[in-house]
């Protein structure tokens, strides 16, 4: 109870008015952000900013039910970022550096949708350079290759790799897109999960202002 709590100031007091106030933030497509789980999120990935911009698009009241799912190795490397990963944000912890069964790699993000969450996920692995998208790995096909009833809604953001580089640790203010797309259709195989991800992405960045100024 007392880290639901803390999460709700941290968001309410912090995060949703550095979105806000300090971000001039273009939100296209809001109707489809999922507000009830299971139910997937997969979205570009440039800055650490990227996850507490998505979040704060959530009503506080359902803030406990949205989870990141981050790396172990960076989210977890010290005592604070640890407790305020797993206890604040909510982070599902993901070991990146195999040293996990594949077959149980993905079990902590079963037990989310099984308690009807919404898991935030970068397809992309690793934040890249500012604004420009890696490849995509096939992870989030196969998390959801056998669940019946998770929609996948794509997410791109363009901005934020600007508002918060990579190794930095001062905020710009800069106008940032967050545009939303309809559900991802169910596909038989990875790769045309990838290209259907991919051409979603495509078609969702043809929306960003900052991007065709």
């Amino acid at each position: 109870m007392m880290n639901r709590l803390l999460q709700l100031l941290f968001f309410a007091l912090i995060v949703k008015p550095l979105v806000l106030i300090v971000l001039g933030l273009n939100l296209r497509g809001k109707k489809r952000l999922p507000l009830n789980g299971p139910a997937v999120i997969v979205a570009n990935h440039n800055s650490h900013l990227d996850t507490m911009v998505l979040m704060s698009l959530f009503p506080l009241f359902k803030m406990h039910k949205v989870r990141p799912v981050a790396a172990a190795d960076y989210f977890l490397k010290n005592r604070f970022i640890t407790w305020l990963s797993l206890k604040i944000i909510g982070i599902i912890p993901l070991d990146r550096g195999g040293n996990v069964d594949k077959n149980t790699i993905f079990d902590e993000c079963h037990k989310a949708l099984d308690n009807d969450e919404i898991l935030i996920l970068f397809p992309e692995g690793s934040r890249g350079q500012p604004d420009r998208m890696s490849s995509l790995k096939k992870g989030v096909y196969y998390l959801i290759k056998d669940r019946c009833g998770v929609a996948v809604t794509p997410v791109v953001m363009h901005g934020l790799g600007y508002a918060l580089p990579k190794g930095e640790a001062l905020l710009v203010p800069v106008n940032v897109d967050v545009i939303i797309g309809p559900t991802i259709d169910k596909t038989t195989n990875a790769d045309e999960f990838i290209d259907k991800t991919m051409d979603a992405f495509d078609e969702l960045n043809e929306h960003c202002i900052t991007r065709n100024a």
